[in-house]
């Protein structure tokens, strides 16, 4: 397969590209739905402003002009109801029969008017209460109309309350609108993802066979060849024709697993107790001769003691395998690979492997699948490190990985020991038949 060798920040932990995409669909709906509420809460807040400014501004138009009426043309004696007239006449001010509020009238802004001429007009919140209250002269004399605005206030009340129980209503058809319209918004979304995963799986089904084939005869041409004593460039070319098929029918075997990564939690093996130690050290041995022969040396620290850990044997089997040939594909000769298992608490597992080979960018996203690099020579088209994270992360561990560029990586997988629960349905999943 393509190098897969490039690092991004590691993801949370536990989240698979499963979870990330549910994680989506899940922030997509919440975004039409928290637009939706919010359309319908600014309707509702918008029309109760607009009420409520057209009542008060209704009112206060009302209430002048009877204060226009009473300073006109009323006579202290009989007002109307909630409204006084006071006269200034000679100095002295008379008013009608019925009582005035405490404070009334106000014989400061008589005299003023009656000096200057000029009317007044003056709102006066007292008594629980405001008045408004309008000054000017009446031919020789001054008058003073003050309006009691209790019951415009009251009016007003009894709207706000109205309005609020309106929002509270508004917000409740808001949210339910909200959740409503973004299902329905996102549900095609949700479809089509399902409908992707269906689609690579099929096809990678079928291609599965037919690629098999071809590499199989691929590679009866090419020993063919060497017996038959066909030249040595054509033997190269075979050899590479093997070589791609290989890496073709590795593409395709990753396609099928991420789908089936994919597939119903009824389809899904149960976990077992697995010896992590027991698969690192069955790893290192099936690598040495390899290793071997490109001069690196490869070396396995475990403890004396099972290292016990609930998961797929042949999951995680694929785990430490893509790590080793991930690591001896970019160390060179005369580096060096150490293969650690360990138990740094008494409920993790971890299983570190080390090199000392080319190392990664660690601005380089290598967990995301088919990343493409920064320049021709990072490109990665790959699923390596994207479908050991899903495995991982299924068993309820993490990955991660650290290195600089020229200094060598290091890769470690931290599963959960002992009783720990079984690895979640949404990415546990049985590896054999594909790797």
């Amino acid at each position: 397969m393509t190098p897969w060798r490039r690092l991004r920040r590691p993801a949370p932990a536990g989240l698979s590209w499963m979870a990330a995409e549910r994680i989506v669909v899940a922030r997509a709906r919440r975004r039409v739905g928290v637009l939706v509420g919010l359309a319908v809460t600014v309707l509702v807040t918008a029309v109760g402003v607009l009420a409520y400014g057209m009542l008060v501004r209704d009112q206060e138009r009302q209430i002048k002009r009877e204060l226009a009426y009473t300073a006109s043309r009323s006579d202290p004696s009989g007002p109307p109801g909630c409204t006084w007239l006071f006269l200034l006449r000679d100095g002295e001010i008379s008013g009608g029969t019925v009582p005035a509020p405490p404070g009334f009238p106000l014989a400061t802004a008589m005299t003023t008017t009656a000096s200057t001429g000029v009317p007044a007009e003056t709102t006066i919140t007292r008594n629980g209460t405001v008045y408004f209250v309008l000054t000017e002269t009446r031919g020789e004399d001054v008058v003073q109309a003050i309006f009691d605005a209790r019951y415009q206030l009251a009016d007003r009340r009894h709207l706000l309350v109205a309005l609020a129980v309106a929002e509270l209503l508004g917000l409740v058809v808001a949210v339910a609108s909200g959740c409503v319209v973004g299902r329905l918004a996102v549900a095609p979304l949700a479809d089509s993802l399902a409908r992707q995963r269906r689609f690579i799986a099929d096809v990678s089904h079928e291609l599965r066979t037919p690629i098999a084939q071809v590499h199989t005869r691929a590679q009866l041409l090419a020993r063919r060849a060497g017996a038959a004593g066909i030249p040595v460039e054509y033997q190269s070319e075979l050899n590479r024709l093997t070589g791609t098929t290989r890496r073709l029918g590795e593409v395709v075997n990753d396609l099928l697993l991420s789908a089936r990564l994919a597939a119903a939690p009824g389809d899904r093996p149960a976990a077992d107790p697995v010896d992590l130690a027991t698969l690192a050290e069955a790893a290192v041995l099936a690598e040495n001769d390899r290793a071997g022969e490109q001069g690196v040396a490869l070396t396995l620290s475990r403890p004396d003691v099972p290292v016990p850990v609930a998961g797929v044997e042949s999951a995680l089997r694929r785990v430490i395998s893509e790590l080793l040939t991930n690591a001896l594909t970019h160390t060179p000769a005369g580096g060096r690979i150490d293969v650690t298992v360990r138990l740094p608490a008494p409920d993790v597992a971890e299983l570190i492997v080390a090199d000392t080979g080319n190392g990664f960018d660690p601005a380089d996203r290598i967990f995301d699948r088919f990343y493409s690099g920064a320049g021709p020579e990072k490109r990665h088209t790959g699923l390596g490190l994207a479908l050991l994270r899903e495995v991982v992360t299924g068993h309820g561990g993490s990955i991660d990985a650290r290195s600089h560029p020229g200094r060598g990586a290091r890769f470690a997988v931290r599963l959960p020991v002992g009783t720990s629960p079984r690895p979640a349905a949404s990415t546990l999943a049985s590896v054999s038949g594909d790797a």
